[in-house]
């Protein structure tokens, strides 16, 4: 795993942040003076980034961020990113993360097809990252969504206790056409035993939370 640490700076925005739909999307719009292409009532509509969603409160996933999400991002006022390609971080996103304090854990998962080695200690790794309440607000994110992302949050419903059929259901929403057997033959196989007690944990403080 690779780690970046952010220093904080002064950035900000004024956000108005919509409750889940049921498919787990979440609507945001914010207020910006002065700042990119407005409405016609003077309020610019943010942009997320490609296959954007709420995975659980304080947690979500989406595509690669490009500068046109930037304003977006700031709104979630994320602590961490996990990033899971290999290859090394955007100058302008790493910039970005130093701007708004945003800590990097950079968990390089080749993306190859067809993606069948997939690295079972650093999906363990990454869902240490994502069960640690200190690093919430996360976005958890590959290049575009679909399988690495699809892998790691489907080993998470596993923890929550999840049904397979469900899990695949929302792998599959999420890859759609590109949707790999061996990814999710990899979900059902995950051992998620070593992990129990973490997400318990986890689970506790979302409730007294929510």
């Amino acid at each position: 795993m690779k780690l970046e640490s952010a220093e904080v700076e002064i950035c900000t925005a004024t956000a108005v942040v919509g409750a889940p739909s049921p498919t787990g999307q979440i609507s945001l719009a914010a207020k910006v003076q002065g700042s990119g292409d407005e409405s016609k009532d003077g309020e610019e509509m943010f942009v997320p980034p490609l296959n954007f969603a709420m995975v659980d409160y304080g947690v979500f996933r989406s595509g690669f961020p490009d500068t046109a999400n930037f304003t977006f991002l700031q709104t979630l006022g994320l602590r961490s990113i996990i990033y899971l390609c290999p290859e090394p971080y955007p100058e302008h996103n790493l910039e970005f993360l130093k701007c708004n304090g945003i800590r990097l854990f950079q968990f390089g998962i080749d993306g190859w097809e067809p993606f069948v080695n997939i690295p079972e200690d650093t999906i363990y790794e990454a869902l240490k990252v994502v069960l640690d309440i200190r690093n919430h607000p996360l976005l958890i994110h590959c290049k575009r969504g679909k399988h690495r992302t699809g892998c790691l949050v489907g080993c998470l419903r596993k923890l929550q206790r999840w049904c397979l059929s469900s899990i695949f259901d929302e792998y599959q929403r999420f890859a759609a056409a590109k949707a790999r057997i061996s990814d999710q033959r990899f979900m059902e196989l995950f051992d998620i035993s070593s992990l129990k007690s973490t997400c318990q944990s986890w689970n506790s403080i979302q409730k007294q939370s929510s």
